[in-house]
């Protein structure tokens, strides 16, 4: 097994765990921040497989969502605040980037794409979810650039659905 699917089986406990209702969204953001800052592997320069791409993407999304969250300690000065909103913004980047290198190599084949029926109003109609039932992947993005791709393949259905993993994109954490 290889470090990338080492990482896969870790994560895969964790949200086992956070299904069962063993930890919390943010224990289980927590820990999964902890496995891909302090693992075996580093983000990919070159994404060749999808794979790299799916790893990319768990990375820069983990690492956005911390910077995010640090952003919001009540106490922090306004400039750090700002200064962590930045830098969660550059992780999501980084994180659609590595979601547009699978669906490209993918050639778009299999995928499915819709608004999710989320409860925050800032999301509402920017948040969409791609799934990709034959690899068992299911991706999120607000990337218009993302959504433009998936309407020009074909694969955008422009009704908004109830995500497959509605509990925990609308859990706060």
């Amino acid at each position: 097994m290889n470090a990338i699917q080492k990482y896969f089986k870790y994560r895969q406990s964790l949200i086992d765990q956070y299904a069962k209702g063993d930890m919390t969204k943010r224990e289980y953001l927590e820990r999964n921040y902890e496995a891909v800052v302090y693992g075996d592997i580093q983000p990919f320069r070159n994404i060749d497989t999808v794979e790299k791409a799916l790893f990319n993407y768990q990375y820069y999304n983990a690492l956005a969502k911390q910077m995010k969250s640090v952003s919001t300690t009540k106490d922090l000065d306004y400039e750090l605040k700002q200064d962590y909103r930045e830098k969660s913004n550059y992780y999501y980047s980084k994180k659609d980037r590595a979601t547009l290198a699978a669906l490209r190599m993918l050639d778009f084949h299999g995928v499915e794409a819709y608004f999710i029926k989320i409860r925050s109003k800032f999301l509402k109609g920017k948040l969409f979810e791609i799934n990709i039932p034959e690899e068992e992947i299911i991706l999120h993005s607000t990337s218009p650039l993302i959504l433009k791709c998936l309407r020009e393949e074909g694969v955008f259905q422009e009704e908004s659905k109830k995500s497959l993993i509605d509990d925990y994109v609308n859990r706060r954490y």
